[in-house]
């Protein structure tokens, strides 16, 4: 059977993203709220790619702040007004949106920021956040991290294969990794089959490469300050993160977190520090 490359089975069905993806106990929203506190960030907090709205209504209802999210996924979208309620939401893409307000942090998870595939999305997108943030405000991203490439090949050793049941449909996801040096993007192709009869579905996806030092250049060119950028604990390492955990000073594991502030400029009208 040829597999189809149409849609995305997860992104498409976003109940099943979060049956194959659980977080019963809002574990990214916790950090995420934990970095935010750490450093300050007042309430008004925005969420790029918001997937299914768990994360945003976490921090809407439960740390009390004013949430908006971001996604170009239309069913993700949908999916996060019916089931988590609260946040406004809106169809926009990370590189060029424009909400005509400004929030006093910007949160990125699950390597969101890493579908800035050249460094024109990238600049793109960190000039998005400087009009929406206030002076003072944060960028808080948690995603892979590219220097793990230099000499970890755990994740290269694959295909790797993944079954799970939903709905009484059993899902067997078989997926494979590769480095494509060239553009620097860590390449995805993903095949899944049910065992209800549908047509297996091949779909192909990539993330960025960014590596600590050029990650901090680029956030310094455009106007962040970096406060903290290490390989954990967060949300998605091994052991994760907890209350009370405090971030390592290393960047050598599979995850990279960051969390920078946009410096003020006077010459732009900012108030100064």
């Amino acid at each position: 059977m040829t597999p189809t490359s149409d849609g995305n089975l997860l992104t498409d069905h976003p109940e099943l993203y979060e049956e194959r993806f659980p977080d019963p106990d809002r574990l990214a929203a916790r950090w995420t709220e934990d970095v935010l506190a750490r450093h300050g960030a007042g309430p008004r907090v925005l969420d790029v790619g918001c997937g299914t709205g768990r994360d945003a209504a976490w921090l809407h209802h439960r740390a009390g702040r004013r949430v908006t999210g971001i996604d170009t996924s239309s069913a993700m979208l949908a999916h996060a007004a019916t089931h988590h309620p609260g946040p406004d939401h809106h169809a926009a893409d990370m590189r060029d949106f424009d909400l005509g307000t400004r929030f006093d942090a910007i949160v990125c998870l699950d390597s969101a920021l890493l579908y800035c595939h050249t460094n024109e999305d990238l600049t793109s997108f960190l000039a998005r956040c400087r009009a929406h943030l206030t002076p003072g405000g944060l960028l808080v991203a948690e995603m892979r991290n590219g220097a793990f490439f230099l000499g970890g090949t755990d994740l290269l050793d694959g295909p790797s294969v993944s079954t799970f049941t939903w709905r009484d449909t059993t899902y067997t996801s078989r997926t494979t990794l590769w480095i494509d040096h060239g553009a620097q993007l860590l390449r995805r192709r993903r095949t899944w089959t049910a065992d209800d009869g549908s047509p297996a579905q091949e779909q192909h996806s990539a993330w960025r490469l960014l590596f600590p030092q050029e990650l901090r250049h680029f956030l310094t060119t455009a106007g962040f300050e970096v406060l903290a950028l290490h390989d954990g604990p967060g949300p998605r390492t091994d052991p994760p993160w907890s209350e009370g955990d405090l971030p390592h000073g290393t960047a050598h594991s599979d995850r990279l977190h960051l969390v920078a502030r946009l410096t003020p400029r006077p010459d732009n009208g900012d108030p100064t520090p």
